[in-house]
């Protein structure tokens, strides 16, 4: 085939499937059966094999723990840019600007971006806030970002990006940017030590200990099948400090999972079960 490319049989495409459910929980359609073939058998070429059916006979009893990261990898989907839906920011500027109002100097507050790609998201909310509320630097502020891809946060951790990223955005905003010494762009250092980036399994054990004051899960659940976003929305609510707010994608809804919360504004919840817990304090 073009370009190095394996033939996938039915049953090749069916275990393919149900391993990337397994291990990630990512739910692939029909539809999806190129996007597979391109992104998988260059890397079945490079193990010298010459079938999907050997790549997953190796990934089930012999593979390396790198082997299965390269696999979930390079059928993980990455697509983001600073400040996307910017009524996100807005509402989070809001938020933290009534914290900020009521709480004295130096008060712990903790972000979380879940499925944060490339960084964008996290030093978006890194930067804006920061610029926003300068005092903030006085504050115990941090900001988790997770992915389960390794290869994207590798690219993150770097905080350096190209020219165009400012595409789009307004001149006051493309100032917050900073020049790299060998081109492109610079996330400042002091938005940079606001972001700690981790990997994740979204339907693995969570280490980390909330409570968040504002979760960022966009474009996530659509790998997700129903249960599993239920599940995943549900944990979520639990991460959640009272009057916090989980920020979801555009396209994406709670399903299952949105008797926990109530919507406050577009894509943008509070959760029940942490607000339960403001009231029984």
């Amino acid at each position: 085939m073009d370009h190095g490319e394996i033939s996938l049989s039915e049953r090749e495409f069916s275990r393919i499937k149900s391993r990337v459910y397994a291990v990630a929980g990512i739910s692939l359609s029909d539809a999806k059966r190129t996007l597979v073939i391109s992104r998988l058998s260059k890397i079945v070429r490079g193990l010298g094999l010459t079938s999907f059916d050997a790549y997953v006979d190796l990934l089930e009893r012999g593979g390396t723990a790198q082997d299965s990261q390269n696999f979930v990898n390079a059928l993980t989907t990455n697509l983001t840019r600073f400040y996307r839906e910017d009524h996100h920011f807005e509402h989070l500027r809001s938020h933290v600007g009534g914290l900020i109002a009521h709480k004295p100097r130096g008060t712990r507050l903790r972000i979380w971006s879940a499925g944060c790609s490339t960084g964008q998201e996290p030093y978006t909310i890194g930067l804006d806030l920061l610029a926003a509320f300068p005092e903030l630097k006085r504050w115990d502020f941090k900001i988790l970002a997770t992915d389960i891809d390794t290869a994207v946060l590798a690219k993150a951790a770097r905080g350096i990006y190209p020219d165009s990223e400012l595409s789009g955005l307004t001149p006051e905003r493309q100032r917050l940017f900073e020049g790299a010494e060998d081109g492109g762009l610079q996330i400042p250092a002091a938005a940079r030590e606001l972001v700690s980036f981790k990997p994740l399994n979204l339907i693995g054990p969570w280490p980390m200990k909330g409570p968040f004051d504002a979760i960022f899960c966009r474009n996530v659940a659509i790998y997700f099948d129903k249960p599993t976003q239920g599940e995943m929305f549900g944990r979520l609510g639990k991460m959640l400090a009272p009057e916090a707010f989980l920020y979801i994608g555009h396209s994406e809804n709670l399903g299952a999972g949105g008797g926990d919360f109530r919507l406050v504004g577009k894509t943008i919840y509070q959760s029940r079960l942490a607000l339960g817990k403001r009231e029984a304090a």
